[in-house]
């Protein structure tokens, strides 16, 4: 069966002007905050504490912490690198051609601008367009280090030939050369800007602020849809990206039906505009399978003095994993949208699975129909993440999942 399937971590969609940057990430960090052989030999145990902070041990975490120069540099040379990793691979494979000159962008949660210096790598088409970026944090010691952060991996991208006559000068000065216009902005979420945005995006920032949040799951999806809406303009974007655990994609599962409910449509990672059947509830509760809609690719070709650094700092990591929900209110999603319902196409949201048939492979996959099982022949390769086109389905379902049975 001859199908066409359109992968969302293709390596080959990465810049390799990107790949050169991600792949010597820390001589930028260097640079900008230079780090002596005993500093150095400090970083592992600092970004293991971090870590701990920011998971099992949380409840000790300021919330200003990356204000303290130790936690923010731990951040940026393993945290902010591996954001990176994920989100350049991610963003090389979605489509933001409808972004247009002069447009308003906000990223909210903005740390050091991970998630603007991602799309700049990762979208050489978006680095002639004038675009103004709103970054939002709380942190303004982040947000200074982010700008130049970014403002360095644009000059090695953009061969900007008078960033280096401007060095001396300070962030916003040096930021006179590029298309892009970074202005801070020292606040939280519900902080009012002046102007309303044509994309939002947030990465990693409702993890951090559902920690400490009481209120069910779907409370707080209607709460903080509720907050976004103010910040867009009638035919906004919106990406919100998350770590791939259960709770998380719950969230963003809400999330996306919050904004479904509100006139925009799901552009990815979502073949369809029904219900998500991976939404992270309970299997067996209103029809649900108990999974939850995540990705993953694996890391072996991440950059080595950072496989090195994961290890060194006790955090070996062989999987990239998140969630995330890309939803649009313009004529180009809806007909994306409407399209997507007319044919069989299917989502894989699973690694290879081996069935109880002898020598056969499947993968759990996102369909219209709702949660299914896809069924590979011996030989094809599939991979999380993968949409694949006009998928066959066999009006079987499976016995263990009830999932309805596709053939790839």
């Amino acid at each position: 069966m001859s199908q066409t399937i359109q992968k969302l971590f293709d390596t080959k969609k990465i810049p390799q002007d990107a790949l050169a940057v991600l792949e010597n990430f820390e001589k930028i960090i260097q640079d900008i905050i230079p780090a002596n052989s005993k500093q150095e030999s400090a970083l592992p145990k600092q970004i293991r504490d971090l870590s701990h902070q920011m998971t099992d041990e949380r409840e000790r975490r300021k919330k200003g912490y990356m204000n303290e120069k130790t936690a923010l540099v731990a951040y940026t040379r393993y945290f902010m690198w591996w954001n990176l990793v994920r989100l350049t691979r991610l963003f090389s494979n979605l489509d933001f051609s409808f972004l247009r000159d002069g447009d308003i962008c906000l990223d909210i949660g903005s740390g050091p601008l991970t998630v603007i210096c991602a799309l700049w790598l990762s979208q050489p088409a978006l680095r002639k367009k004038n675009l103004v970026w709103h970054a939002m944090d709380i942190s303004r010691q982040a947000l200074n280090l982010g700008e130049e952060i970014f403002l360095s991996i644009a000059a090695k991208t953009a061969k900007a030939k008078n960033y280096e006559e401007s060095k001396n000068g300070n962030a916003n000065e040096n930021a006179d050369f590029l298309p892009w216009k970074i202005i801070r902005v020292k606040d939280s979420l519900g902080a009012s800007i002046r102007q309303k945005a044509a994309l939002l995006t947030c990465a990693n920032v409702f993890n951090e602020i559902l920690q400490s949040e009481s209120a069910p799951p779907d409370a707080l999806a209607k709460k903080y849809s509720k907050a976004l809406f103010p910040y867009l303009q009638e035919n906004a974007s919106v990406l919100l990206i998350e770590p791939g655990v259960p709770n998380s994609a719950r969230f963003i599962s809400l999330m996306r039906d919050a904004f479904l409910r509100n006139g925009f449509f799901a552009a990815a990672p979502c073949p369809h505009q029904g219900r998500c059947p991976m939404d992270g509830r309970r299997a067996g509760k209103s029809g649900a399978s108990g999974k939850w809609c995540n990705f993953a690719f694996e890391t072996a070709d991440a950059p080595k003095r950072l496989l090195s650094l994961s290890e060194k700092s006790g955090l070996p990591k062989e999987r990239a994993v998140l969630s995330f929900v890309f939803v649009q209110k313009n004529a180009n999603a809806k007909k994306l949208s409407e399209k997507s319902e007319q044919g069989e196409s299917i989502r894989i949201v699973s690694d290879t699975i081996h069935l109880a048939q002898k020598g056969a492979r499947g993968h759990y996959a996102c369909a219209r129909q709702g949660f299914s099982l896809a069924i590979c022949p011996p030989g094809k390769k599939v991979e999380s993440g993968d949409l694949i086109f006009d998928a066959k389905e066999k009006n079987e379902r499976d016995e263990k999942t009830n999932a309805l049975i596709f053939e790839i």
